[in-house]
């Protein structure tokens, strides 16, 4: 092939970051996405300040990330009598030099292809194509078997594959035949948002209750300022007998709140009424808190994976879709220095699977909720003061210990060089 053409298989964040960043780079691309038409779907989920920072070069900043959000101030974890058991600022206000962003996945992957489109044309992003596999071509590029919605066969060659596919990745099955199934640890999510007044900060995140039955609720749009009312995103969760026969494979559907709220009947308290959260709430959905095993490589010569078809993992450590846009970053900056190459891939690979890896297994146990466990252990989560529990020490450096794996050390970020430098390209690059 003359020039260098990069084939995304999905259009998600992490495609759409992925995108975004090849554009600026200057490298050509197409993004498959088997869904006829994109749709603001989804609930709350938060990006990173690592990941924030990624936005901001990309051009997307605070002017357009509080159309779809709100920086966050806090974040909380709370004991079922209601006594805090752990809170730390966040973003600006912990000393990041950027914020932390809860927004709404919905808009938050619209604006993402918008600005795309503005910026490459409609061209880029085919609807109603899902990428089936791939075969490795003599001369070093690949070919992706494409489907189209009305069940044409197309045969798409590229000189790499980037594999945005999700947790049911075909390119991760190909790659990995032998895979285990998806993983499933008993615990069941239903999410959902409701109009309310936000609490503490007025943008904190607050996980409430242990690691095996609790609410986790933060506000994902600024309040009104009529009515002080903010879109308050909540997470009920729940985990039970893995073995009881449910479908594992990934379930989401719509369901009365009547279904579980008894789960969290007298859950209230002066400053939150739970229950009541739960009744008033304009939607909600049951899905089950599902990852894959690690694999040992996320890279089969001319052929990656990224976001969620290389590492679902569980969302207790709000970082999966942070991760999806890092990917996107670090392989645009992997092509800066290696070409639009598989030697480029296999520096991401390097880079990531590994340590992502690693953080995939550390969130299936409990991640930072891990807190709530210890003080489960010790007290059964009641407790006067936190400190004769788990020490302030303890606390904070389990805290820590997190963040650095999860690539987001305040001091680590602050005084890293960007990933991607203002103005390069790949073009420049081989001209150099």
């Amino acid at each position: 092939m003359s020039e260098p053409h990069v084939i995304i298989a999905g259009g998600g964040i992490g495609g759409l970051a992925t995108a975004l960043t090849l554009q600026q780079i200057g490298v050509p691309f197409t993004v498959f996405e088997s869904v006829r038409e994109l749709a603001p779907l989804g609930v709350g989920i938060n990006i990173q300040p690592n990941a924030v920072r990624e936005l901001y070069d990309l051009g997307i900043g605070p002017d357009l990330l509080d159309t779809v959000g709100i920086p966050a101030r806090e974040w909380a974890l709370v004991g079922l009598n209601g006594n805090d058991v752990y809170s730390e600022p966040r973003g600006l206000l912990a000393g990041y030099n950027w914020p932390q962003y809860a927004v709404h996945r919905g808009p938050f992957h619209m604006l993402l292809h918008r600005t795309l489109v503005e910026r490459a044309g409609p061209g880029v992003v085919k609807l109603g194509h899902r990428v089936t596999g791939y075969e490795k071509n003599s001369d070093g590029t690949v070919t992706a078997l494409v489907q189209k919605a009305d069940g044409t066969l197309l045969r798409e060659k590229g000189t790499l594959l980037l594999a945005a596919d999700g947790i049911h990745s075909a390119i991760r099955a190909t790659m990995h035949p032998d895979q285990p199934p998806i993983h499933w640890g008993g615990a069941i999510m239903w999410r959902g948002t409701t109009l309310a007044k936000p609490i503490r900060t007025g943008s904190s995140f607050v996980g409430l209750g242990t690691h095996r039955h609790r609410v986790v609720f933060y506000p994902i749009s600024h309040p009104d300022p009529q009515t002080g009312l903010a879109m308050i995103n909540w997470i009920a969760e729940l985990t039970v007998d893995a073995n009881e026969g449910r479908n594992t494979s990934g379930w989401f559907r719509p369901v009365a709140v009547e279904e579980f709220a008894h789960h969290f009947a007298g859950w209230t308290y002066d400053w939150l009424d739970v229950p009541d959260l739960l009744a008033r709430s304009d939607v909600a959905y049951e899905n089950p808190m599902i990852d894959r095993d690690p694999v040992s490589t996320w890279q089969d010569g001319p052929v990656a994976l990224m976001g969620d078809a290389a590492h679902a993992m569980y969302p207790t450590g709000s970082n999966g879709a942070s991760q999806a846009i890092m990917d996107a970053r670090h392989l645009g900056a992997a092509m800066l220095e290696h070409g639009v190459t598989p030697a480029a891939l296999a520096a991401y690979d390097a880079r990531f699977c590994g340590p992502i890896s690693q953080l995939v297994l550390r969130n299936r146990g409990a991640g930072p909720f891990g807190l709530l466990n210890l003080v489960d252990e010790r007290c059964a989560g009641k407790f006067d003061n936190i400190d004769d529990v788990v020490p302030p020490d303890e606390r904070n450096a389990f805290v820590a210990k997190y963040k650095a794996a999860a690539g987001f050390a305040i001091e680590q970020l602050n005084n890293a060089r960007p990933t991607i430098a203002a103005g390069a390209s790949v073009r420049s690059m081989v001209e150099a």
